[in-house]
């Protein structure tokens, strides 16, 4: 917009969040009693023209310019008038379209029970009374500009754990309400672990005669965890896993030891046994402690992956392989590269009865087992392993050779053997995969450095200054000063001549 205004101060356009414009009252007295124009409707006196008549042309001047910017003003105040109203059309037409298209819009979903919820999650027995079209009721936000919005109201939801538990039979108050302190030094509960930082409560015993799981069995538990304040983290009818192989965490798996089929329990884990000093984002802090509830369902010896179908290889590799990832990004790549090991043992496409895969259940097979094999090689340079990596960027490559992390490694870990030649021709390879990767170009500039250096020493004459570096004075013995005076050369040979004269002498006169 082009401001009318006569000094050269700026108008605020039409749409920005604050609009300035003139008092309503000043705007109506400036509408209701305009100016005349020059001459029109006034009539003077003779007194009036005798005044005028001394009036200077600069006077004359000045008024001029008064009313011209009186003319102005009322102009700008008629169009921002104007623009205010048509604002206010707008905004009352959008706020009835996007009122009408918020409210139409109502998404209902399904769980579990089939107790329909609406899209935030809250109970339709409490969002909808008092609105027969079951809508969610909206409350308006602060516009800014000509933008009107609506966002969800409020609503908090009280935790119903008689609905959310898995065993409403066994609503203890150790499981309601008791503090972890006070558990930890209870009596009637007994310790697994010498330390008193795992420890169970019996709820229902098993049968007499029902055995229990042993190391290396798969359990089936049905589970359940809370922290201090009873939030649910962890909630599983029907969890199965290994016990030995780190599928969950080791509080899990001493338990799980400890019980009988159809056994059910309390559990109380220190944080040394469950997610430690990391926790589990988002939803476990840090050295928080848990309390699970546990029923002992069944156990049985794993089952041989050779015996297993392709898919449900597929499917136990694949949880593996999630928990080695899990492991990785906790830093503790020893138990990382476990669980990559386990997934490549379960990813197979052989049989006991040497029975022909599909090309299509090879070709998946392979992909994972691709995967598993780079992250193992990630975690084995992790644990400085370099001969292990170096042997695991070259399992990838016989099954892919075209994959450039495995190309990229496998380069870098020759090249820090010393042998360039194999590692510069391996580094071409992931270049010309991926010419625009800066690591590559990196790696192969300091392996043409290192090639250079060798050349270099193959050459290399010893010097003082290539030994001992630049700055040699150190390591150098200053020549002695000669003392002032007779030299001691003079004095013997002047010694033996005295000796000479003095044996001369005595000959000569022993003869006369």
């Amino acid at each position: 917009m082009v401001s009318l205004a006569p000094c050269g101060e700026m108008e605020q356009e039409a749409g920005e969040p604050e609009d300035i414009s003139l008092d309503p009252n000043e705007s109506k007295a400036m509408q209701t009693s305009p100016r005349p124009e020059d001459g029109e409707g006034m009539v003077e006196t003779p007194s009036q023209q005798a005044v005028m008549g001394t009036r200077t042309e600069t006077e004359k001047m000045d008024e001029e310019c008064e009313y011209k910017e009186e003319k102005k003003r009322r102009v700008e105040t008629e169009l921002e008038e104007g623009m205010e109203k048509e604002d206010d059309i707008k905004k009352e037409e959008e706020e009835e379209e996007q009122g009408g298209e918020v409210e139409e819009k109502t998404l209902i979903s399904q769980d579990e029970g089939g107790r329909a919820e609406t899209e935030c999650g809250e109970s339709t027995n409490d969002d909808t009374t008092g609105h027969p079209e079951g809508g969610r009721r909206l409350r308006k936000t602060s516009s800014l500009g000509k933008t009107v919005r609506f966002q969800e109201a409020e609503v908090v939801e009280e935790r119903d754990n008689s609905e959310e538990t898995l065993f409403p039979e066994y609503e203890s108050e150790e499981w309601t309400s008791s503090s972890f302190e006070v558990l930890f030094l209870a009596e009637d509960w007994l310790d697994i672990t010498d330390d008193r930082l795992l420890r169970k409560k019996i709820l229902e015993h098993g049968p007499q005669e029902a055995p229990g799981p042993c190391w290396g069995q798969e359990v089936t538990l049905k589970m359940q965890g809370v922290l201090e304040d009873r939030t649910v983290v962890e909630k599983d009818c029907k969890l199965v896993f290994v016990i030995g192989e780190g599928d969950v965490n080791q509080a899990l798996e001493e338990c799980a030891i400890s019980m009988r089929k159809e056994e059910i329990a309390l559990l109380l884990a220190d944080s040394q046994y469950t997610y430690g000093l990391l926790g589990r984002e988002p939803d476990i802090p840090a050295w928080a402690p848990l309390l699970y509830q546990l029923q002992l369902l069944d156990f049985r010896d794993k089952p041989d992956p050779l015996t297993l179908p392709i898919s449900d290889r597929i499917r136990i590799g694949n949880q593996k392989r999630e928990r080695g990832n899990f492991y990785f990004q906790r830093e503790e790549y020893s138990m990382a590269a476990r669980a990559y090991c386990m997934a490549l043992d379960v990813l197979t496409t052989r049989t006991k009865d040497n029975k022909d895969s599909t090309a299509e259940e090879e070709e998946e097979v392979n992909d994972y087992r691709v995967k598993c094999l780079n992250n193992l090689a990630a975690a084995q340079l992790k644990l400085e392993q370099y001969d292990e990596a170096l042997h695991t960027c070259r399992d990838v490559l016989f099954l892919d050779p075209s994959n450039v992390k495995a190309l990229f490694r496998a380069g870098k870990l020759l090249s820090d053997k010393g042998e360039y030649e194999e590692a510069m021709e391996t580094l071409k390879k992931a270049l010309k995969l991926e010419p625009s990767t800066k690591a590559i170009h990196a790696e192969l500039s300091k392996l043409v450095k290192r090639q250079a250096g060798e050349n270099e020493t193959d050459t290399w004459k010893a010097k003082p200054a290539q030994i001992l570096g630049e700055n040699i004075a150190p390591f150098l013995t200053p020549p002695k000063k000669k003392a002032p005076g007779i030299s001691w050369k003079f004095l013997l040979g002047a010694l033996v001549v005295a000796l000479g004269s003095l044996v001369t002498s005595m000959v000569l006169t022993a003869r006369n």
